[in-house]
Formats: C-alpha cells, structure tokens, sequence
C-alpha cells in the first residue's frame, strides 16, 4: 500500500494519515475509533503460545525522552592512529553493504578490532595505537550510557518509570501456563532491568549465581514455580516472569582472563565515570557486541549462544516478534525474522517511528499477511501506545469475568420499594387512613 506519515496495517485494516487531529476533541475521537481496530488485534497476537519482544535502541530513546534527559547516540569515535582513517572506510563499506546506511560506532569497533588481531600478529607497536583508540571509543561510550542511565534515575522521571512500567506488563502479563515472554535487545543500557525491577518482574536469563554471576552455556528451561497453601506435590507456575536475552552484550558484562569466563560486574544503575567497577582496558573486558575479548576461542562467544538463542525462540510454528525501536539495520537479526516468517503460523509485529527504507526493504521481503505494522510519530509514541493501543491484559482478564457473570446471571427487574407513610402523616385524599 502507499504509505503516508502516519499508520498501521493490523489483520484486514489498512490506514494511512498524512497529518493527525491536533484539535483536543477530534485527536479523541480519532483515537477511539482506530483503538477499536488496533487494541482488538494486538491482545490476539499477544495470545501466541510463543510471545517475543525485540527492542532497539528506539526504545531508550522513547524512555530518556518522556524523562526528558538525551539518550545515548551511535555517532563513531575520532581516531588518532595512523590506521583510522582506513578502519572508518571500512567501517563505512560494510554499513553500506548491511543496507545501514551510515556507518556507527559499531560498525568502527567491528573495523577497529579486526585490524587490532592482525597488527597483534604483524607489528605489536603498531597495534598500541589501534588499541588506544578502541579504548577511547568504547569508554566514550560507556559513560554515554551511564549519562543516560543517571540522567533517567535523577530526574523527575515517575511518569517515564510509570511508562516503562506499563509497557512492559502488556507484553508480560500473561498466563502463568503459557510460555513465557522473552525479551532481545540489541541495547547495552539495563534500562530494560530497571523496568523490570519496577514492576516487580522477575528476569530469567543466562547468568547463574548471586555474589558474581556467571555466564552458563547449559539451556536448562529454568522457571518459578510456587506451592499453593494447603497443595502438595502440585506446583503453580508464578505469573510476572519474563526470559531476557541482551543480543549484543551489555555495559556490565565482563571477561575475566584468569578464569576464562563471563561475569556480570556489580555496575550500579547510572553508575559515575569512576565508578571501580569500569575496567582500565575494556577492549579486553567489556563485553559488548563486536568485542571477541582478544581470544580466538571467545571469538563467538558468547554471541554465538545468545543468537541461538533468539533464533530457537523464534523460528517455531504459532511464535510471534513484536519488535519496538529497531531499525532492521543489522543482517543477523534480520535473516533469523526472515526465516521465522518462513513457518506460516509465525507473526511479525513491527511498531517504528518512522518507516524508513531499511524498513521498507525488510517489508518486500515478507509476506503482509504475517506482518501488523504500526507506524509514524503517532502510531509509535511510546506514550500513546501505553495509553491507548497497547492491550491491558489483568482489565481484559476482569472484563472477561464480568462478562461471562452477566451472560449466566439471570437478570430480573428489581422491585420498587416504596417506604411506607409516618403514623401521623395525613391520609392521601380517597385513601385509608
């Protein structure tokens, strides 16, 4: 269809807006009649037996923008080694080959690095100053997150975390005796723990212990369970638990060269610049996508893990992604959705801020029966969906009961109880006295 800035394709519904009511009374009933058609849909998807949820960096910046602090950019680092001129056209090569356009600082690390293990091959003194600029560039962008962590913590942010909140429990409310949701990002923030922590959610992931958490390749289907008072030998599964997988890393995972393992640092949320936990030399600690911790046989890991862990979770039959605030820039990611839509009963749900061509290109690819999309600055406002379009799963499990309550209760026309007249009131012309 033709697209316009603002819309949303959702089961046999198919809108598109150039402009949205600003006038208070028609932006209302404008939101009401397209709720009608879109809140419907969702809470059907959502009823999938395998729910996922994808966030990019789109999500962040919806946060840090309700708390009204900045978010964290991708913008490259300067270098100052003689090979920075040639990682950054390389960086800018293969951005352009992903069809990302523009290179990032992801793209400059995955340069920067590859030309690291060759110079640690070739010429030691050459790969000081490589090394340094990775070093710059990484802890550049580690306090960038922090900023953004401190600065969402500070502020006057109840009604970000009140957002935050909700989104959150839409996707996480749901049955105890269904799977539960899985949560990828491609983001380095914790502001997705954060939420979590709110909203008394509890986190299953792949880090096991409690003094210092390690990284476990095993696939245990770990989950909560709970005993019913005066039930024995029946566990219950406990509602509020999500499964979180950080695809690219995270800003507090670290690589210990002695144990050869991963562990996750005690890194506070929003935690300052010198803060001991923030290692001297992250390029050989900081684990996050595309650092292989200077070491041939940690090359692939743990993101070999974590991606089969995406794809195991999503390319299976009655699964659907939801994915907010991702710009289908990264082909990994891309190709295991492509393959999931391969499965007819699988579902794609893309909610954007703006449909822009790495979208539309990702779009040509599938087949619009297996893909709702909603989009445009009204359609992905985090703050609008929270409050309008986004299922509210415990007053639909409400609704639900009072519903079938009214359809089995027999109603009769209840009696007009008519008090009786005072004993010395006077008697009503032509009645006893």
């Amino acid at each position: 269809m033709e697209w316009k800035a603002h819309g949303y394709r959702v089961g046999a519904s198919n809108e598109t807006f150039d402009d949205i009511p600003t006038d208070a009374d028609e932006l209302d009933q404008f939101v009401s009649l397209h709720r009608r058609r879109i809140e419907p849909w969702l809470s059907a998807v959502f009823q999938a037996e395998h729910l996922n949820l994808l966030l990019g960096s789109g999500f962040t910046t919806s946060v840090a923008f309700a708390a009204g602090v900045p978010a964290t950019g991708m913008d490259v680092a300067a270098g100052t080694s003689p090979h920075a001129k040639a990682i950054m056209d390389h960086a800018a090569a293969s951005a352009k080959k992903m069809g990302r356009g523009e290179a990032n600082i992801e793209d400059q690390l995955r340069s920067a690095i590859a030309v690291l293990d060759g110079l640690d091959i070739i010429d030691k003194d050459a790969a000081k100053s490589v090394r340094s600029d990775i070093n710059s560039a990484i802890e550049t962008f580690l306090y960038s997150l922090l900023a953004t962590e401190r600065g969402i913590a500070d502020a006057d942010s109840a009604p970000a975390s009140a957002m935050l909140q909700s989104f959150l429990l839409s996707f996480a409310s749901r049955a105890a005796s269904r799977e539960r949701l899985h949560v990828f990002t491609t983001n380095y923030d914790r502001l997705i723990e954060r939420g979590c922590d709110d909203a008394g959610l509890r986190i299953i992931d792949r880090f096991v212990g409690t003094l210092r958490p390690l990284f476990r390749n095993t696939r245990i289907e770990l989950d909560y369970h709970y005993n019913p008072p005066g039930i024995r030998g029946e566990p219950r599964f406990m509602e509020g638990v999500v499964r979180l997988t950080k695809l690219h890393g995270s800003l507090d995972w670290r690589f210990d060269e002695a144990t050869r393992r991963i562990y996750r640092a005690e890194t506070p949320f929003g935690a300052a610049e010198d803060h001991p936990s923030l290692p001297d030399s992250p390029v050989d600690t900081v684990m996050i996508y595309p650092n292989p911790a200077k070491d041939v046989e940690t090359t692939q890991y743990p993101y070999a893990e974590l991606f089969r862990d995406f794809a195991s979770a999503t390319c299976r039959p009655n699964s659907v992604v939801v994915t907010y605030g991702y710009g289908f820039g990264d082909d990994h990611i891309n190709r295991v959705l492509l393959d999931m839509l391969s499965v007819p009963s699988a579902h794609l749900v893309i909610i954007a801020f703006d449909l822009d061509d790495r979208i539309k290109g990702f779009l040509a690819l599938t087949r619009p029966a297996q893909v709702s999309l909603l989009a445009g600055r009204h359609f992905g406002s985090l703050q609008r969906l929270v409050d309008d379009y986004l299922p509210k799963p415990a007053l639909d499990y409400i609704t639900g009961r009072m519903s079938e309550l009214l359809k089995n209760r027999a109603f009769t026309e209840v009696p007009v109880i008519v008090a009786a007249p005072a004993a010395d009131a006077p008697a009503e012309q032509g009645g006893a006295a």
